[in-house]
């Protein structure tokens, strides 16, 4: 079972805030995001056809908002994936209520602009309520009731005007793409603005459902994410860090084999490595640090984490300047994630391990052009590259990069 992320009910809602303007940007929150920016292009298609596209987008991306504060409130850290389907018919609901809104909007705009002053206040002051009485009752009929909107809102104090000053941006948003829509080419302004509506509404449920969390009690809900995490062994291993840490103030080597014995099984947790590398330190034990850092290297790329694993590589070389993942594949994984992040030292350092290592392996030849690239742009290593491009090309004559080889080394050749 994958790990599950969980935030505590009394994480303070200002660290919740700070937290939360990256939430649309996590996992599948991003992927999504950029999913339902990109299909307002549906407004596009003709007539009827483009209208009912574009208002099942925005009927998608309220429903994916309701399910990220049902998941928020559930005590949940990550957005959910598309397709979990938490909201049920809330999602619906709110999808409706929204474009409802947005409709009257539009209509009073047009056919009675100075009742605007009236309506926009009502509406950015009742949505929140509307939306996180839905969330917890269900009930669309109570949740449209103006005495559950003070209710709510009283509820919350102070709090309630965070979701309120989102809804507040997202007003100003929409106006500032209409007074803009001239300056940007249509087929460009049109996901950009898509994109910063999503990205504002998944935020004002996100913390929407952060203060139902933090009230749960209040309202009579129970988070499931504790629950579902207890149920995986989560908390097994949050106790078994916290023995650890306790048991190493007087017998480390002890508290080193009841991790060593975690570590065996599969899915151990980021603390649980931590700690262990943490008491490996204190002993001195640099070989063991070394072993542990290619078995968790290993594992966190497998669990799709390279930028954690590259953290890992780089205390690792901080203990041998040679270290190098000890599986070519994993190696190399980090070498191409080293490039695109800029690293060049790391990158190079990868690279002529790989081709130090597996001297014969296919992708050999791959990884010595990345070296030999990344070493060319230094002139004071220019003659290096070249050196090592004249190992490639006659180490593998007939490889399918042999013309990248040859066109590095006549590349090189002449900037020298």
């Amino acid at each position: 079972m994958p790990r599950v992320e969980v935030v505590s009910a009394d994480t303070p809602f200002g660290e919740r805030l700070a937290a939360g303007f990256c939430y649309p940007l996590r996992g599948a929150g991003l992927a999504t995001c950029t999913a339902l920016a990109l299909s307002h292009y549906a407004s596009y298609l003709p007539a009827f056809i483009g209208l009912l596209a574009n208002l099942l987008v925005w009927a998608a991306t309220w429903r994916y908002a309701a399910e990220c504060m049902q998941h928020t409130a559930n005590g949940y850290a990550d957005p959910p994936d598309v397709g979990v389907d938490e909201a049920g018919a809330t999602g619906w609901a709110l999808a409706l209520i929204h474009l409802a809104a947005g409709a009257l909007f539009v209509a009073c705009a047009g056919f009675a602009p100075s009742m605007l002053w009236l309506l926009a206040p009502v509406l950015m002051l009742a949505l929140p309520a509307i939306d996180m009485s839905l969330a917890f009752d269900g009930n669309a009929l109570l949740a449209l009731n103006p005495a559950t909107w003070w209710r709510i809102a009283h509820g919350f104090g102070g709090a309630y005007l965070v979701p309120v000053a989102i809804n507040l941006l997202l007003g100003a948003l929409v106006a500032v793409a209409m007074l803009t829509s001239g300056l940007l080419p249509h087929f460009l302004a049109l996901p950009l603005f898509g994109f910063a509506y999503t990205y504002l509404i998944v935020l004002a449920f996100h913390l929407m459902g952060a203060l139902i969390h933090q009230r749960h009690e209040r309202f009579g809900l129970e988070p499931e994410a504790p629950k579902l995490a207890q149920a995986s062994g989560q908390d097994e291993d949050s106790r078994l860090v916290d023995e650890a840490r306790t048991l190493a103030g007087s017998d480390p080597v002890a508290a080193l084999h009841r991790l060593a014995e975690r570590l065996r099984q599969r899915g151990a947790p980021a603390p649980v490595h931590q700690l262990y590398r943490e008491l490996l330190r204190r002993q001195g034990l640099r070989d063991d640090l070394l072993v542990h850092g290619q078995i968790w290297i290993a594992a966190l790329i497998a669990q799709n984490e390279a930028r954690r694993a590259l953290g890992v590589l780089q205390e690792c070389q901080g203990i041998d300047p040679a270290f190098v993942p000890d599986d070519p594949r994993t190696c190399g994984e980090l070498a191409d994630l080293a490039v695109r992040l800029g690293m060049e030292r790391l990158a190079i350092l990868l690279g002529r391990g790989y081709l130090a290592h597996w001297p014969r392996d296919e992708r050999a030849p791959h990884y010595g052009l990345l070296v030999a690239r990344l070493l060319g742009t230094l002139p004071e290593r220019r003659a290096e590259a070249i050196v090592l491009l004249q190992k490639l090309a006659a180490a593998w004559p007939d490889h399918p990069q042999r013309d990248d080889i040859a066109a590095l080394q006549r590349q090189l050749a002449g900037a020298s």
